[in-house]
This record gives C-alpha cells, structure tokens and sequence, in this order.
C-alpha cells in the first residue's frame, strides 16, 4: 500500500500549479471587463448630461465639454482629460413624420486594460490583446426654443 500511495506525492500541487494561473485569468478578465462596462456606463451618462446641456438657449461648445469632463471625473475614469467630445448642436432627429432641430454630443476615450494587456505582453511578444481601444458613446435631444 505504501508504495501505490508513494506515487501520488506531488499531485496537489502539480494540480494547483497547473490551475490556479487560469483560476487568476478569468478572475482578473472578470474584473477588467466590469471596470471597462463601468467606463462604458460613465460615458454614456456623460454623453446625455451633455446633450442636456447642449439643448439649452444660448449654450456653448465650451459648456458642453465642460459638463462632460466634470462627469468624467466626478464618474472616477482614470485620464478624463484624454476624452474627446465632440458636440453638433444642429443636427436633426425625426419626431413623427417630421424633424426637429436637435443636439448630438459624442464622447470618445481611450480606454486601457490595467493587467490584460501586461500579461497578454508576457505570453506573446507584441500581443494586441487588452491593446488601448476606443470607446464611444453618443446622445441626441431635441433643441429647446
């Protein structure tokens, strides 16, 4: 008996060495694709404060992105000054079988993943993996009169 058993040391940790590194990677992606659904959620609730404001009388370009960038930070997204807004306040939305005159802001931000890209560099020289991407996000209201 002692020598069936005497073959088996070892096997719990050859296990956990072999399954605890995948455990971490879906743990960590797990984390990394909330924050980035969380960025996501800040910008495009940044966008429609910024359409709020846009639709106002006698609004600037420069309110706008003043009340977007004050949500990004208030909305905790790391280097909000790399966020891009761009606002359009003549546009047009069909309301019906017509249009109205109306507001569109975009939002755009370079969004890096803080452990997928790291890791993803160490598996594979030059991974692209968790790479800066941008997301956007937009919103459109009808002008006040």
């Amino acid at each position: 008996m002692r020598t069936a058993l005497a073959g088996e040391r070892g096997n719990a940790l050859v296990e956990t060495a072999l399954t605890l590194p995948l455990v971490l990677l879906v743990s960590v992606s797990i984390f990394e694709f909330g924050r980035a659904y969380q960025t996501w959620e800040v910008l495009t609730n940044a966008a429609r404060e910024g359409a709020r404001v846009a639709v106002l009388p006698n609004t600037t370009t420069s309110d706008v992105q003043s009340r977007v960038a004050a949500y990004l930070v208030s909305g905790q997204v790391d280097n909000a000054a790399g966020a891009t807004v761009v606002v359009n306040q003549n546009a047009t939305v069909s309301i019906g079988s017509g249009t109205a005159s109306a507001s569109v802001v975009t939002v755009n931000y370079p969004f890096t993943f803080i452990v997928l890209q790291p890791v993803a560099q160490l598996v594979v020289n030059g991974a692209t993996l968790g790479a800066p991407f941008t997301m956007s996000a937009s919103a459109a209201m009808r002008n006040e009169q």
